[in-house]
């Protein structure tokens, strides 16, 4: 699903970002990467969005080389997956249905498909009711459930959170983390880039941290636990 091969990223301004950092996520997983302000953790969403491009190494992801993609394939390996973000990214104007429901317009889905798919995530994470409030009228865990509704309202194989529970109070954090769990349950692969060792201690997935742009540690979950079930 994803792959780093000896991954180096360098900055025109001389900031090393990552330095040969080398990981692979199989599909189904659920992996938390773990580090502290200025680690390289947003560097490494950057890449795997190819939002950047690495200094050398070769990285893979959803079965694209992003090494090679051209920039018109871009916007359609995107597609292939779904990114939640620290700070929610809602239109301000659409309700909670209006804002899922984008995601799927951008696409040439059918007015028939959106009415019957946008419900259905939303009731997913609990926000069934909330359907045509608007953001600011919604709690900030609402508006990253919304958030998160539209992650997954097409489908993907691959969700990549990054720090999603960043604006949210400590706990609403918990849902959400829990919510990712139940939907990797289902299949999906998810990748949460976090700081908060606390709560994902709380949780028993794998675990990829890095410190100053390598990957000190990469501990897999309990074996005791084979669920991905939470730490208690």
């Amino acid at each position: 699903m994803i792959e780093f091969s000896n991954v180096t990223k360098r900055y025109d301004n001389g900031t090393r970002a990552l330095e040969n950092v080398s990981m692979t996520i199989e599909r189904g997983e659920f992996v938390f990467i773990v580090g502290s302000s200025g680690a390289g953790k947003s560097t490494l969403i950057k890449l795997m969005l190819r939002e950047e491009k690495p200094t050398s190494g070769i990285i893979h992801v959803n079965g694209f080389n992003l090494n090679k993609i051209k920039r018109r394939q871009i916007p359609k390996f995107r597609r292939t997956l779904g990114v939640v973000f620290q700070d929610f990214r809602l239109i301000p104007n659409m309700t909670a249905f209006d804002n899922v429901a984008f995601a799927l317009r951008v696409t040439n889905v059918s007015l028939r498909d959106i009415r019957r798919r946008v419900p259905y995530v939303l009731g997913l994470v609990g926000l069934a009711s909330k359907a045509r409030t608007v953001p600011e009228k919604l709690s900030g865990g609402e508006q990253q459930r919304v958030a998160l509704a539209r992650a997954l309202v097409n489908n993907p194989d691959l969700i990549i959170a990054d720090e999603p529970t960043g604006n949210i109070d400590p706990e609403l954090s918990y849902e959400i983390v829990e919510l990712l769990h139940e939907i990797n349950k289902k299949g999906t692969t998810i990748v949460m880039v976090t700081h908060e060792h606390e709560l994902v201690s709380q949780f028993n997935h794998r675990v990829i941290t890095i410190e100053n742009g390598t990957v000190v540690s990469d501990v897999p979950p309990r074996e005791d636990e084979e669920d991905g079930g939470y730490r208690l």
